[in-house]
């Protein structure tokens, strides 16, 4: 299913817990490891610099 978010309405993550926490939420709607940071900056603004050392602890 195709969602489409506007520009204006993505909402900034930039505190790692939140990244975290949207990480897990689409880990556990079946998103693989590969499609996570497509997926993440489709709905999201994120701070990128965290969300690749969130990756990088994790692994």
């Amino acid at each position: 299913m195709e969602r489409f978010v506007e520009d204006y309405q993505k909402r900034r993550l930039t505190d790692r817990f939140d990244i975290l926490t949207a990480i897990n939420i689409l880990k556990s709607r079946g998103f693989d490891d590969d499609d996570l940071i497509a997926e993440i900056t489709r709905a999201f603004y994120v701070d990128l610099d965290a969300y690749n050392e969130i990756v990088q602890a994790a692994a």
